[in-house]
Formats: C-alpha cells, sequence, structure tokens
C-alpha cells in the first residue's frame, strides 16, 4: 500500500528586509575598520560614497515618473487662443495636439 503524500513544502525565501540588514551591517563594519585605520580617511570614502549613489540615483531616473498631465475638459490652454481648428489624437495614450485657428484665418466680421 502505497503511503499518502502530504502537500509539498515550498521552501521560504529569504527575505529582502533580512538582506538589507545583513549589507547595513556589513557596511556599518567596513566604515568602522576605515575610521579606525584614518578619520581622514574614512570622512573621504563616506563622501566617495555618498558622490557614487548620488550619481547612480541621477542616471536611473527618467521621464517616465513625471507626473503626466490632466485629460482635456474643454478647457483651452494658454497661448492656444479661444478657437481650436481641430483636435487629433497622437500616437501615445493620453496625447491630444491641439490645433489653434491662425489669427490670419479669424474671420472678424
Amino acid at each position: 500500500m502505497a503511503g499518502k503524500k502530504g502537500p509539498a513544502v515550498e521552501p521560504e525565501e529569504p527575505s529582502r528586509t533580512a538582506g538589507a540588514c545583513v549589507l547595513l551591517v556589513l557596511a556599518g563594519v567596513v566604515t568602522a575598520v576605515v575610521f579606525a585605520i584614518s578619520p581622514t580617511a574614512g570622512v573621504l570614502a563616506v563622501w566617495v560614497l555618498g558622490a557614487v549613489l548620488l550619481w547612480r540615483a541621477a542616471g536611473r531616473m527618467s521621464d517616465s515618473s513625471a507626473t503626466p498631465p490632466a485629460p482635456l475638459s474643454g478647457d483651452v490652454y494658454a497661448g492656444h487662443g479661444d478657437e481650436i481648428e481641430r483636435v487629433q489624437e497622437g500616437p501615445g495614450e493620453g496625447l491630444t495636439i491641439l490645433y489653434p485657428v491662425r489669427r490670419e484665418e479669424v474671420d472678424e466680421t
């Protein structure tokens, strides 16, 4: 008689928080060792590390994190005037192109 197999136990994944704590402790130990060797080298190392991290963070930034413009609701935006000749939906989602009537073309009668 074959024994019943229980539910398969999945191995736990290590926590990301635990990994971050380990890296933080290691960074603290390395910083303490550098400061123990030379306080000047320790200050210099902290400044260099800060500059490198700032450079990486600035390099990762993109325009995709910018807030998208509000949808058009019949409002006329500055520079468009009161009259719009035609409205065209652009290739991207939420992109609307407004073509204002040129002042030469407006009949002032």
